[in-house]
């Protein structure tokens, strides 16, 4: 099965919700892309979309320069969908009129539709909770359009074109503030576009695996592991599309989490009969990292010396033709965005300069999905929630939450007090529910009393947030017996330390990690 043989094209205005269309288009498993609004008639033809769907945008149509697309793309008798900047810019290029608007609409609206057929079906001819964000509007319609809902602000918040089944709807369907916008969405794509519900996991293990041999063939492939999710469900899939010729290389840097190496290496080693080599350069890295306290030096000096070990132990490996590692979606759309491409495509373990020394090509076999996608597959794959699941974890590891110098003994106080917090934090059936949870060595010495003796011994601090993409956090509210069991046992456990404090701060202003 082709899973892409039925794909819905969004392009994209600069909207912050873009990524969300794709993500509910998706839900309902039919397989979307996010371009820019300026890739071009030819390749809009090339990539034969069933349906188009023009996102929002913070411009206005009559700002000089506003990203625009051209005409012809309304006569290539394809469905179209013009959401908020999108309807705009299909109602001023078609004919239509659009204005400032005297009120600007921000926030929760109700949108009174007046035609329950197609775009609406089965959602009624009453109110619909709707979110809107915009300060233009509709005024009059082009030619061979009519208003299908309506609110109180506007007339005209949806319109069609039966004849050539072209739509605009001046809200944000894709948001969660309108409740029934997966429902409009997918009757565009099902009742208008005429897709089929053919992308799931299943589906795109089978094509994602002869794509992986059909590139590879009999070459060698290796692929850096770490233990977080990405990596391991992007090893997985390329093992079993090519077996043996893959090799996993796993650095064991020194600064992982108690187990952490053991764990990766029985679960893809034993469990999937994986090619897995382990290299302790532990002492290596702690070496290097001896006497420096700065963030950034830190940050630097475990990615250089990761390539040079990854570097090292790729070349020991015969005719390897392959570089494999979990790039994700978000990363691709970032390098081709509206706001203009970045320098690269974020390189996993900055191993990005391994591909022109040892000439090597890139498989990238989790560029199409997102995070959840990608655990979704790791679970389609047999992977065990141990690794699904698993909180973000830093590529520097302990060492940015070690504050201060990291050496061996720093290390071991960490990981000990970060397997309390863990273990803690699951029993009390919360681990799930919340974005990360770790521990923290600040280099703070505090006065003690541990039986009847007077101790000087190290602060951890107790860290807990609730996110949903990392770029905002809140701190979460945990029970008072759980940081007292938290705190009881680290201090009772953990040699060298007396004292654990709790860290309530939110981001911004504070981030996530200490360093």
């Amino acid at each position: 099965m082709d899973i892409h043989a039925q794909k819905i094209l969004i392009l994209d205005f600069g909207s912050q919700y873009t990524q969300l269309i794709a993500r509910r288009v998706r839900e309902a498993k039919v397989y979307s892309e996010i371009h820019p609004f300026n890739c071009g008639m030819d390749f809009i033809k090339a990539f034969n979309p069933k349906g188009i769907i023009l996102s929002g945008g913070p411009s206005s149509v009559y700002d000089k320069g506003a990203p625009t697309v051209h005409k012809s793309i309304f006569d290539l008798d394809i469905p179209i969908l013009g959401i908020c900047y999108g309807m705009q810019l299909t109602a001023k290029l078609l004919g239509g009129k659009v204005e400032k608007s005297k009120k600007r609409e921000y926030g929760g609206a109700d949108l009174i539709i007046g035609n329950a057929g197609d775009l609406f079906f089965g959602l009624g001819m009453g109110g619909l909770k709707v979110w809107m964000s915009h300060g233009d509007k509709v005024e009059v319609l082009p030619p061979g359009f009519k208003t299908i809902a309506r609110s109180a602000n506007s007339d005209i918040c949806a319109i069609k074109d039966d004849t050539r089944k072209i739509y605009g709807v001046q809200f944000h369907p894709e948001v969660v503030h309108t409740p029934k916008g997966g429902r409009i969405l997918k009757n565009f794509v099902f009742r208008i576009c005429g897709c089929e519900p053919a992308w799931t996991m299943k589906s795109f293990i089978e094509t994602a695996i002869s794509d992986i041999q059909a590139k590879a063939g009999a070459d060698k492939v290796v692929c850096g592991i770490s233990g977080g999710v990405d990596s391991a469900v992007a090893a997985l899939l390329v093992h079993k599309a090519i077996g043996k010729n893959l090799t996993c290389i796993f650095v064991d840097n020194g600064v992982l989490r108690k187990g952490e190496a053991d764990k990766v290496e029985a679960t893809l080693k034993k469990s999937f009969h994986m090619n897995i080599r382990r290299i302790d350069a532990s002492k290596r890295f702690l070496g290097k990292l001896k006497g420096i306290e700065d963030p950034e030096k830190k940050r630097k000096i475990i990615g250089g010396e990761f390539v040079r070990v990854f570097e090292e132990e790729a070349g020991k490996i015969k005719n390897v033709k392959f570089l494999a590692q979990g790039t994700l979606y978000p990363d691709v759309i970032e390098s081709v965005s509206f706001k203009g491409p970045s320098a690269t495509i974020k390189s996993h373990h900055n191993v990005g300069g391994l591909l022109k020394k040892m000439k090597l090509k890139l498989v990238e076999p989790l560029r199409e999905l997102f995070k959840d996608e990608v655990r979704a597959l790791g679970r389609e794959m047999g992977m065990p929630d141990e690794i699904i699941d698993r909180q973000p974890f830093p590529g520097p590891g302990l060492a940015i939450r070690i504050i201060g110098e990291v050496n061996a003994k720093r290390c071991d106080i960490l990981r000990e007090a970060d397997a309390i917090v863990l273990e803690e934090i699951k029993k009390a059936g919360l681990y799930k529910k919340m974005w990360q949870s770790f521990a923290v060595l600040l280099p703070i010495k505090t006065v003690g009393v541990m039986g009847d003796e007077r101790t000087y011994e190290n602060t951890v601090a107790l860290r807990a947030v609730d996110s949903v993409d990392g770029m905002t956090a809140d701190w979460v509210k945990l029970p008072y017996e759980v940081m007292e069991s938290i705190s009881r046992r680290v201090i009772n456990e953990v040699r060298g330390v007396n004292r654990v404090v709790y860290d309530i701060s939110s981001k911004p202003p504070s981030t996530i990690e200490w360093e």
